[in-house]
């Protein structure tokens, strides 16, 4: 795939009136290509935040976005577990997701070889994704950064020949620099995570919902955990992710995140109707369908 994912969207998309869809980062980031790809036959304008916490803040007011992207899980590198209670805090709900093979690139300003580098810049995953390919290159410093199209656009901006950026193909597009070295993650199967969030859920035919991410917490005594799971596993419910947070105040006591597709007969209301009476502050994060791998 060579060509950006703006240039995918089709052409009557483009008379249609666009939404506004906020990403972390900023443009030319994975964030991006995740949301033009998943917003395929939507005309959108790219919203950049700074953080996640800016992302769902302005995702809540109804003047600023309609839509939010959120990663929410690496291959490689895990669940970033810090946005799993900033969205359940928030007043927004999972719509959809999509899945997106990070490819990692060595970017620099045309001309730029690689032995002329003394750093490259990028975020702190980014880098981390990368270590095994920079440690042929001990004279190379790695810094870490707020976003990878940020380092993109920092070289250009500020013209560094000595300085190269980790960061997407469509940030070297966008930025007008050279890739001297592409895919240089150690992890070919790296792929991250992305929520499709909204202010209000998505109405769908319950019958068309194939996932559902749920939160909740039990009592703090032996088996209750188990018992939860033993429920749902006896309504044919599959878990595809489960992930735990400590709650604030209650030391040793965790918040339990799971998500889930049904594979038996019943609803998945049903299901989750089911485990109610086993658990507290039992929250529904949304229902929604399985979402696609796209490579970029």
């Amino acid at each position: 795939m060579n060509t950006s994912p703006t240039e995918e969207i089709p052409k009557e998309a483009k008379d249609r009136k666009s939404k506004r869809v906020v990403i972390q980062g900023y443009k030319g980031a994975f964030h991006q290509i995740a949301a033009e790809l998943y917003f395929q036959d939507v005309s959108i304008d790219i919203v950049p935040a700074n953080d996640f916490d800016e992302l769902v803040k302005v995702t809540e007011q109804p003047d600023q976005a309609e839509y939010a992207l959120m990663a929410i899980e690496n291959s490689v590198a895990g669940s970033l577990t810090y946005n799993y209670d900033l969205l359940r805090q928030s007043q927004l709900n999972i719509t959809g997701e999509i899945y997106l093979r990070i490819k990692q690139n060595l970017m620099v300003l045309p001309g730029v070889r690689l032995e002329d580098l003394k750093e490259v810049h990028s975020h702190y995953m980014a880098i981390a994704q990368c270590r095994d390919f920079f440690r042929q290159y001990p004279q190379i410093k790695l810094i870490e950064s707020a976003d990878t199209a940020l380092s993109a656009k920092a070289i250009r901006k500020h013209y560094w020949k000595q300085t190269g950026a980790i960061a997407s193909t469509l940030a070297a597009e966008l930025y007008d620099l050279e890739i001297i070295r592409s895919s240089i993650e150690t992890n070919k199967q790296n792929y991250t995570r992305f929520w499709v969030l909204e202010r209000e859920a998505t109405v769908q035919n319950l019958e068309e919902i194939e996932k559902v991410s749920i939160c909740f917490a039990t009592d703090h005594e032996v088996g209750s955990l188990y018992r939860v799971l033993s429920v749902l596993s006896a309504y044919g419910i599959n878990l595809t992710s489960i992930q735990s947070t400590p709650i604030l105040g209650k030391p040793w006591e965790y918040r339990i995140f799971i998500d889930f597709i049904n594979v038996g007969k019943v609803s998945l209301t049903q299901a989750i109707e089911g485990i109610r009476p086993l658990t507290y502050d039992l929250k529904v994060m949304g229902m929604y369908k399985r979402g696609k791998h796209f490579e970029y």
